[in-house]
């Protein structure tokens, strides 16, 4: 499950993470009663799961969705052209996103930007702490090109990100005398949120600093764990179903484990590994598939049903494929799943065979 920025921004204020004031709006007037109470100049940011807003565009010609104003009435000004326009940015594709939410805040004066981010390691099976002194750019492109820039720092699951830790990372990311103190409680604090939320990553792109010394975290990507959510009932209702794929939405409500793709051969397997393989086989044959999905080895006869719903909803399918590795799953409940689908829904994929 992922989050938007403003939301990013209640968890930051809620675990202590320094970061500038700001506030949500949903309509122009909104955000000029936003942009009244924060002094100074305002940023302006739409709110969608994406990245690249800056430099992307609005079909309605409005180019960036990110823009610093000087008064509360420009503020209302640019949020009537972002509201309800769909924004198009390189990692939402062609279609774009609708953006119904802005955030209003306070903007900053910027010595520097830097790369933070926390993320759990499979290699190391520890939290692992990923830093460079480039940040606000395509942390990618950083790695691949100079990676001497990045900073790695493997922190022991039971212990924690220790002081001497974030000192350490603060000085090696060459902030001021002045300036290690709030990096480092910065540090800390954002680690506490990683570990308190069952975040499987935090990502600030940029955190800077300030010519007064001030160390803020301005921009965040955060992931959950799905299966911990349970016990974050309040993080939970922070999901926004508009900005998630309606298949997967709904899958979501069998708890079954779909991902939506563009391909037009469905696929409906048990097992994450053996869906994996059967997407591998579907490309290396010159095939596209439509979706990952793994009903895994405990699925009902209802959640197979559903399953085949889904898939058969998508307008892309041309052919499903289903592959079932018996050893962790009944096939009979797969077989009459499949039956219970034919029998309550009209299955428009021709059937295929042995010739």
């Amino acid at each position: 499950m992922n989050i938007h920025e403003y939301q990013a921004k209640e968890l930051f204020q809620k675990f202590g993470v320094a970061t500038p004031s700001g506030a949500v709006a949903t309509t122009a007037e909104e955000a000029e009663a936003a942009g009244s109470e924060i002094k100074g100049k305002v940023v302006i940011k739409a709110q969608v799961h994406a990245g690249g807003r800056g430099k992307g565009s609005f079909k309605n010609g409005f180019q960036g969705g990110v823009h610093l104003v000087d008064s509360p009435s420009e503020a209302a000004e640019i949020a009537a052209k972002m509201l309800g326009e769909t924004l198009v940015t390189h990692q939402t594709g062609e279609e774009g996103k609708v953006v119904r939410k802005v955030l209003i805040a306070e903007a900053v004066e910027i010595t520097h930007e830097y790369y933070f981010s926390i993320v759990m390691d499979r290699e190391h099976s520890a939290p692992v702490i990923i830093a460079s002194r480039e940040g606000g750019v395509n942390i990618e492109e950083v790695a691949e090109q100079t990676p001497e820039k990045i900073i790695t720092e493997v922190v022991h699951p039971l212990l924690g990100l220790q002081q001497f830790q974030a000192r350490k990372l603060a000085k090696l990311l060459g902030f001021t005398t002045t300036e290690m103190r709030p990096a480092a409680k910065l540090f800390l604090a954002l680690y506490d949120l990683f570990i308190s939320c069952d975040c499987s990553m935090v990502e600030v792109n940029p955190l800077v600093s300030t010519p007064d010394g001030q160390v803020l975290a301005l921009d965040a990507k955060f992931g959950f764990d799905d299966n911990a959510l349970f016990r974050h009932p309040d993080i939970e209702a922070m999901r926004d179903l508009d900005e998630e794929d309606p298949r997967e939405v709904e899958a979501s409500n069998y708890d079954l484990n779909y991902i939506g793709l563009d391909g037009n051969i469905a696929c409906l397997v048990n097992g994450a590994g053996l869906a994996m393989a059967t997407m591998d086989i579907i490309k290396h044959y010159g095939g596209d598939p439509a979706n990952f999905l793994d009903v895994g080895g405990g699925a009902t006869e209802d959640q197979v049903t559903n399953a085949f719903r889904i898939l058969c909803g998508d307008p892309k399918v041309e052919a499903i494929l289903v592959n079932i590795f018996g050893g962790i799953m009944q096939c009979d409940i797969i077989a009459k799943g499949i039956i219970g689908a034919a029998r309550s829904i009209e299955i428009k994929v021709p059937p295929c065979g042995p010739p």
